[in-house]
């Protein structure tokens, strides 16, 4: 008897060292989502919870910063994470949800590729008693799933308009460059054509960047060569933003005000360059909505209670205040 009490004694110090020694430093730079990988003990086993990560693609690098977020906030509580990018196919995704759960997930935190193409994998979710969080797009059955966690796009986009007002109180010509088939790239559109509503502002060409990059290149070119009198180019994206801060460098027109929605550090650090074209970034943040996804999914799994939905403020990055959030990662 006194052995077994000394063999209990000893397992209960063994375990206690071990939860001290792995330990994590909380805090992620806000503006650059540094995955430190935990510490490992030889004699225990790696990880807690094995959590499901799902998104359209890796190849843009929004994903790519929100999986990284996501992935370092799962580390510091000593949860492992497994990825699948879908390649904006969503019956791909289907599949690979179906395949993680078959790997042993304990949830998942998913942006699907198609709001109305996740019934396959949202049900074999609910069949196998696993949770999802739902990133980005609501699922088309909201009830499906634990909980959802988006921004507020029609808000970037009107914090660019905003500012836009202040800047030119007498209005102005105005490009938009769009897709309007992709639901939040709209959002934002709308947001911005809402806000400028009776201020002044004419919109002299929509460019459907749906065609191809290269339709933004000919289209933004054809406008400059028409219009001397171009005052602002509004982006739906930091990809079209991009290739319109291009071509205005290629014509010389460092005086046309261009707006953008995302803050990649591809785009931001065009802010380095004092007089160029690029005036305000409405804001979207991975690092936060991946730390409320992981804080979400864990307070779901320890049943503890958690807000349904909850929209991640959007803001305005500006020269004026782009050293808080640095040119080197997302905010």
């Amino acid at each position: 008897m006194r052995q077994k009490w000394m063999t209990v004694i000893l397992a209960v110090l063994s375990a206690a060292v071990f939860l001290v020694g792995c330990k994590q430093n909380v805090g992620t730079p806000e503006d650059n989502p540094v995955v430190e990988e935990p510490e490992q003990n030889s004699e225990e086993p790696a990880g807690g919870r094995l959590i499901g990560f799902s998104c359209p693609n890796l190849e843009d690098p929004f994903y790519i910063a929100l999986k990284e977020s996501v992935k370092a906030a799962l580390s510091e509580q000593g949860n492992e994470i497994l990825v699948q990018s879908a390649g904006d196919d969503a019956q791909q995704q289907n599949m690979q949800i179906q395949e993680m759960i078959s790997s042993g997930i304990d949830a998942l935190i998913f942006w699907p590729v198609d709001p109305e193409g996740t019934e396959q994998a949202l049900e074999a979710l609910r069949e196998a008693g696993i949770p999802s969080v739902n990133l980005g797009m609501k699922t088309a059955d909201e009830d499906s799933t634990e909980a959802f966690i988006g921004m507020d796009e029609q808000n970037a986009g009107r914090v660019c308009a905003e500012d836009l007002k202040e800047r030119k109180p007498e209005g102005g010509t105005l490009v938009i460059i769009e897709s309007p088939d992709q639901t939040l790239l709209n959002d934002r559109i709308t947001g911005f054509e809402k806000e400028i509503v009776n201020s002044g502002f004419e919109v002299v060409t929509r460019i459907n960047a749906e065609n191809g990059s290269d339709i933004i290149e000919s289209r933004l070119s054809e406008v400059l060569s028409e219009n001397q009198t171009l005052d602002a180019v509004m982006c739906g994206s930091d990809q079209m933003a991009v290739r319109a801060l291009e071509v205005l460098e290629q014509a010389g027109r460092r005086d046309v005000l261009v707006y953008t929605v995302g803050g990649s550090p591809e785009v931001k650090s065009a802010f380095t360059d004092p007089s160029g074209p690029l005036t305000g970034v409405g804001a979207l943040s991975p690092i936060n909505m991946a730390k409320t996804a992981v804080s979400t999914v864990t307070a779901v799994l320890d049943r503890e209670s958690y807000e349904k939905e909850v929209y991640i403020e959007t803001f305005l990055i500006s020269r004026a205040n782009i050293e808080i959030y640095g040119t080197d990662g997302w905010q």
